[in-house]
């Protein structure tokens, strides 16, 4: 009986132990009271609109490349097929979170208040 565990023993390790990791804090929790509800959407909607410029910005970046490439201007095929990638993994994910937006909105759209 010695080797065994004594479960009054685990009980009282487990109540002294933290209930929450302290290695990820609450992000949330962290933010004012003013700040923890308005501009939650406020910070997602700039991170969207974010995603939508660096989208951009790298469908850009891949005409460019395509035009260099044309014009014998750049000889490095590497450099466009990375570009093309970029840009089409860019807008594949831009476009998974437009719907995943709409089908929220359509969600609260048709709950019943």
């Amino acid at each position: 009986m010695d080797n065994m565990l004594d479960i009054y023993t685990l009980g009282n390790a487990y109540k002294a132990a933290p209930q929450k990791p302290t290695l990820f804090p609450d992000p949330v929790a962290e933010l004012p009271a003013d700040e923890q509800e308005g501009d939650s959407f406020q910070s997602i909607l700039d991170a969207a609109m974010g995603l939508v410029k660096e989208t951009n910005t790298l469908q850009n970046q891949k005409d460019n490349e395509v035009i260099r490439f044309e014009l014998g201007l750049s000889d490095n095929t590497h450099d466009l097929m990375i570009a093309q990638q970029k840009a089409e993994v860019a807008l594949q994910y831009t476009t998974a979170v437009r719907d995943r937006f709409i089908e929220g909105y359509n969600t609260l759209m048709q709950m019943q208040i």
